[in-house]
């Protein structure tokens, strides 16, 4: 199954997206808790699918988004947003996101957008 980087400031939030992830399948190769962090784990362990929260400290994920996306344009990310953050999904969906998850999170949502993006790998 696909490799997942997982991109979140929060603890809680890394740990059930690692174990939801882990639980169907998926290979999570490794996390990080800021943006900053996020794309140089990224340039090291070039995962399939990266997780990427939008609201972060030092690099928001919008900004790691570009970043990602100037190093490889085919890196597929999926930004998780809480509600009520319409412009920034917007503007990460013009930066190349391919998907967006809501917190809190729904598992079978989750599983059915990555293992999608894990089938056209």
């Amino acid at each position: 199954m696909a490799t997942v980087l997982i991109v979140d400031d929060s603890k809680t939030s890394r740990r059930i997206l690692r174990n939801l992830l882990e639980e169907n399948g998926f290979t999570v190769i490794g996390d990080a808790e800021n943006g900053e962090q996020g794309y140089l784990k990224y340039k090291e362990l070039r995962p399939d699918i990266v997780t990427m929260d939008i609201t972060m400290p030092n690099m928001d994920g919008i900004e790691s988004l570009s970043l990602i996306k100037r190093e490889n344009e085919d890196a597929k990310v999926v930004m998780i947003t809480a509600a009520g953050q319409k412009e920034k999904m917007v503007d990460a969906l013009k930066r190349g996101a391919d998907e967006f998850i809501t917190k809190p999170f729904d598992a079978k949502e989750i599983i059915s957008i990555l293992s999608k993006l894990a089938e056209n790998l």
